[in-house]
């Protein structure tokens, strides 16, 4: 004889139910109407490779090495630094935009 009293009985009864609602599932079926959060998306721009971001240094190196010696006027490293400071500064809203276009 089971063991089994009248208070088990009901949550007995109501874990079968889950358990057979559970078992109809697909799968599948499911997973195909919710949006994917797995896997790599493709990025929104082109990011900088390796030979840009060396030629970008290789700019700021050259243009401190000209300052240094003399071969550029202080007024044109400012004009040079400036340039490059801009171009830091609106990179990122320029690049929002050719996104968002």
């Amino acid at each position: 004889m089971f063991a089994f009293g009248k208070p088990l009985l009901p949550s007995f009864v109501s874990g079968l139910i889950v358990a057979g609602m559970l078992a109809g599932c697909s799968s599948t079926a499911e997973l195909q109407t919710y949006p994917s959060v797995y896997g790599q998306r493709a990025a929104a721009t082109q990011q900088m490779t390796d030979e840009e971001a060396v030629n970008q240094g290789e700019r700021l190196t050259a243009l401190a090495a000209e300052r240094r010696s003399g071969a550029i006027s202080e007024a044109e490293y400012q004009r040079r630094l400036k340039e490059l400071q801009m171009l830091a500064e609106r990179h990122g809203a320029d690049t929002l935009k050719q996104i968002e276009n």
